[in-house]
């Protein structure tokens, strides 16, 4: 018969996304079960896909619209500075529609490109190589990291960073992702030049997503999102606290040059290669470890 133990204990941990009935690959032991999991490609935003069809798109192209009246009657509770910075994206594009293929055209790029890395000269598949964050999860139970073909060391001493690079790298030099780099989850000193480098090179070239020039990234269309929906229930009649209004905003941005820290609704001062996003719980550590100056 068991006894009481006397030792109580809650381990921190996280759930991770149900992952459906095939996503058990195989056993190596008896302790050892392998899975699939969803990977949260580390420093690139690319267009969303959450709309889901065109016709949906086409619903998120309205709700924008009525974000542009809203923001333009006062309604939304946004600074005349973002209202001046985000209106064009709301009123002089399909912004739903537009975010909806690109995301398509995104989604495709990758596809091609690890198919074409990851296929040997002789046919056969290479493995991944990944390398996890400091903090390994997000909130959503995905595994942040960066994702490259895996190659054999001797292969390897007679490539360049560039042949060798990242995934990560790849769609951001394509211009189908944005940076989006969040501290403390910045890359590396040798490949931070690079990875800045590339995002430039695909805005000046006009490459991907930067064809069109009141595109907008992923977290800025989720943002726009949120703050639909807040507008939305202030129009309906809610009564929402302060916080609650702000809560479509909820990241600070240093710029990476001068290191400038601004405030949560004025990261489109700072060039987008250069924006270095940073969690209000983390703000006091990154001043401190990268001596950011509030402005």
């Amino acid at each position: 018969m068991a006894r009481t133990t006397q030792i109580l204990w809650t381990p921190a941990g996280k759930n991770l996304p149900s992952l459906g009935a095939k996503s058990l690959v195989d056993v190596s032991d008896g302790d050892t079960p392998n899975i699939s999991m969803p990977i949260r490609m580390l420093s690139i935003d690319t267009p969303e896909v959450t709309a889901r069809s065109a016709n949906g798109a086409k619903r998120v192209d309205n709700e924008f619209r009525q974000l542009a009246s809203w923001i333009r009657d006062g309604i939304a509770p946004v600074t005349h500075d973002f209202a001046d910075y985000i209106l064009p994206k709301l009123e002089d594009t399909e912004a739903g529609t537009l975010q909806y293929t690109q995301g398509k055209s995104a989604s495709a790029f990758y596809k091609n490109k690890l198919k074409e890395r990851l296929t040997r000269e002789s046919g056969t598949q290479r493995n991944l190589y990944i390398r996890s964050a400091d903090t390994p999860f997000d909130n959503y139970g995905r595994l942040l990291a960066y994702v490259a073909p895996s190659y054999s060391t001797k292969k390897m001493k007679n490539m360049t960073r560039l042949q060798r690079a990242t995934f990560n790298l790849n769609m951001i030099e394509s211009g189908w992702a944005a940076p989006f780099i969040l501290f403390p989850n910045i890359p590396g000193e040798l490949d931070l030049p690079l990875f800045i480098q590339m995002a430039e090179e695909a805005k000046q070239k006009r490459r991907g997503q930067y064809q069109i020039d009141l595109s907008m990234p992923g977290y800025e269309y989720r943002m726009c999102e949120k703050l639909y929906d807040i507008s939305k229930k202030i129009v309906d009649g809610s009564s929402l606290s302060s916080k609650k209004q702000q809560a479509w905003r909820s990241r600070y941005c240093a710029d990476m040059r001068s290191r400038e820290l601004y405030g949560q609704e004025n990261y489109f001062n700072i060039p987008e290669p250069y924006r270095l996003w940073i969690w209000p719980n983390d703000v006091q550590r990154a001043i401190s470890m990268l001596n950011l100056v509030p402005v």
